[in-house]
C-alpha cells in the first residue's frame, strides 16, 4: 500500500506499507524532506515496524516520537505527517495528482444559485458521473452567507440587510457567516472525490485541501499559512475562511467533500458591520476596533486586480494538477435552478435556525 501526503507549509511524505496479521510491516519512508543525522530515517521505519495497523495518526508519531535519536532534527517534516501518510496508505486514499481536473468559471450568477450549485455538482462527483471539480464564483450581486447551524437573527441584521441591498443565504456547510460584495470578494469551490481526504482527520482535511491556494497566494509574494479550524491568514491578518460538507454517495457508496473558501480582496468594513451582527461581538471580544484590522484584502498586499489575481490562482492550481477548462452541464443548471428556487430560498431553509 501506497501512502502520501503533503504537511502543509512543509513537505511531501511517501510511506510504502504492508499490512499483515493485524500489523505494519515492511514500512519504508521516504520523501523531498530533510531530516538529520542519517540514522533517524531508520528510527523512523523501525518506530513504525509492527504498530498495530489500526493505530491512528498521533499513536503512530508518539512511537517515532519515542525513537528518534537524541538531537534529529526535522525540516518539513513532523511525526505526525509520517502517521497521516500511513493512514492514507492503509485507507488507499487518492492523490491530486490521479485526476483529471476540471475549470468551472462562469458568468455572475445569484447567491441562492451558488448555494444549489455546490451542492449539485458536489452530489454529481459522489456518484461518479463528473470529475473533480474547482469552481471559481463570479457574484451577482450582495450577500450575506450564514453556515448550516448558525442563528438567522443573531447573525444577520435583518433591516440593515434590506436598506444595502444584501440577500441573506443559507449554505449547506458549517462555520461562520460570510459578507461578499462582487468586486470585493474571491469565492471558489472545490468538489471532491472522498478518497482524496482518506486517512486525514477533519481538521488535517481543511490544510490538505487548502495548501494548493498557499502555494497560489506564494506565487503572489503573500507569506500565508492554514489557522485551525478554517481561517488562511498572514502577518496582516485574515485574508479568507473556508468550510466543507460532505455527502454520503448513492446507495451509502463513496461519497464527496465539498471544501468552499471565501477570500477577501478588499472590503466595506463598515457596511459589513452593519449587515453582521456577529461582526460586532467578535470584533469586540478581540478588542479590535476596525473591521479593517482583522481582515487584511488580497487588493492591499498584491496591488493587482481582481481578476488578474484570479488568473494567478487558477495558473497556480493547473501547474499542479492540470486542470481543464469545462460548464456547469444543462441537467445539473436545471436541478441547481430548482434547488435556489424551491430550498434555498425559501424561508424554510433561510430560517430554519431561526
Amino acid at each position: 500500500m501506497h501512502g502520501e501526503y503533503k504537511i502543509p507549509g512543509g513537505k511531501l511524505v511517501v510511506v510504502d506499507v504492508e499490512a499483515a496479521g493485524g500489523v505494519l510491516r515492511d514500512v519504508r519512508v521516504a520523501g523531498d524532506f530533510f531530516l538529520e543525522p542519517d540514522e533517524a530515517l531508520d528510527a523512523v521505519n523501525r518506530a513504525l515496524e509492527g504498530a498495530p495497523a489500526d493505530t491512528d495518526a498521533a499513536g503512530l508519531a508518539a512511537r517515532i516520537d519515542a525513537a528518534l535519536p537524541e538531537g534529529t532534527v526535522m525540516y518539513g517534516l513532523t511525526s505526525e505527517g509520517v502517521g497521516i501518510a500511513v493512514r492514507r496508505a492503509l485507507a488507499h486514499a487518492t492523490d491530486w495528482t490521479d485526476y483529471d481536473w476540471q475549470l468551472i468559471h462562469e458568468a455572475p450568477q445569484s447567491p441562492a444559485l451558488h448555494m444549489a450549485l455546490d451542492e449539485v455538482l458536489t452530489a454529481e462527483v459522489a456518484a461518479g458521473r463528473r470529475p473533480p471539480t474547482l469552481r471559481v464564483w463570479e457574484w451577482g450581486s450582495p450577500a450575506v452567507i450564514i453556515g448550516s447551524f448558525q442563528s438567522l437573527r443573531n447573525e444577520v441584521d435583518a433591516e440593515a440587510a434590506e436598506r444595502h441591498g444584501v440577500e441573506v443565504v443559507r449554505r449547506i456547510s458549517g462555520g461562520g457567516a460570510m459578507f461578499v460584495e462582487p468586486g470585493n470578494t474571491i469565492t471558489y469551490s472545490l468538489s471532491v472525490p472522498e478518497a482524496l481526504v482518506q486517512g486525514l482527520s477533519f481538521q488535517d482535511s481543511y490544510a490538505y485541501l487548502d495548501d494548493w491556494v498557499l502555494g497560489a497566494l506564494g506565487d503572489l509574494g503573500i507569506r500565508a499559512w492554514y489557522q485551525p479550524l478554517n481561517d488562511i491568514a498572514t502577518d496582516q491578518g485574515k485574508i479568507a475562511g473556508a468550510a466543507q460538507k460532505r455527502l454520503v454517495g448513492h446507495g451509502g457508496g463513496p461519497g464527496a467533500v465539498l471544501h468552499h473558501v471565501t477570500m477577501s480582496y478588499d472590503i466595506d468594513a463598515d457596511k459589513m458591520l452593519e449587515v453582521l451582527r456577529i461582526g460586532r461581538e467578535k470584533l469586540s471580544d478581540k478588542g479590535i476596533k476596525s473591521a479593517k484590522k482583522r481582515v487584511d484584502p488580497l487588493r492591499r498586499q498584491t496591488g493587482l486586480t481582481r481578476e488578474a489575481v484570479i488568473d494567478r490562482m487558477i495558473t497556480s492550481f493547473g501547474t499542479r494538477y492540470g486542470l481543464t477548462r469545462g460548464k456547469v452541464g444543462d441537467e445539473e443548471l436545471a436541478r441547481a435552478g430548482e434547488l435556489a428556487r424551491t430550498k434555498f430560498s425559501s424561508p424554510a431553509w433561510t430560517a430554519r435556525v431561526p
